[in-house]
């Protein structure tokens, strides 16, 4: 095994793997609203339920989920790319995403997309910086699920996504 640099090794490391996919939603009290692919997420607690998801600071979501007093959580089945594509490949500063999909509204306000594998809501408990992204930790109050063992989009099936917004 070669020694290399942090950096490097988290890279090559990261670079295989097939992360299930989510899209993050969000809405301010003031109207605003916004939503993004992530790759970066996991639960973070059983009792009481919990989500943490990372956005990056260049996303046009960030300051939206960042004033944001609940956020939706979206798993996504193999067959979501397009929803991926439009999330992940667009930018909320040039086009409003939820104008191309279906949605409704959920806990608070915050959109809730139809047609996904399923989805949790809930107040963010916590925002923690961790460099270009900051991680925010969902309470699962409200949600929707479908079975167990439909598929998940990963990661490796959205990796040529040409990102919306500049990392």
């Amino acid at each position: 095994m070669e020694r290399i640099d942090g950096e490097s090794a988290l890279r090559r490391l990261a670079a295989g793997l097939d992360t299930p996919m989510v899209i993050v939603t969000a809405a301010t009290p003031d109207g605003r609203r916004a939503g993004c692919l992530v790759g970066f997420w996991t639960q973070c607690s059983i009792h009481p339920p919990r989500v943490l998801a990372c956005l990056s600071k260049a996303n046009h979501t960030f300051p939206v989920a960042d004033a944001a007093p609940v956020l939706a959580v979206h798993w996504l089945a193999d067959d979501d790319r397009g929803l991926a594509a439009l999330f992940g490949g667009e930018t909320g500063d040039e086009v409003d995403k939820f104008e191309r999909c279906s949605w409704g509204a959920g806990p608070g306000g915050v959109p809730v997309l139809d047609g996904v594998k399923g989805w949790v809501a809930g107040p963010v408990l916590g925002r923690f910086d961790g460099g270009d992204h900051v991680a925010f930790v969902v309470e699962a109050e409200a949600g929707a699920a479908c079975e167990p063992s439909a598929g998940q989009l990963g990661y490796q099936s959205v990796k040529g996504l040409e990102p919306g917004h500049e990392p």
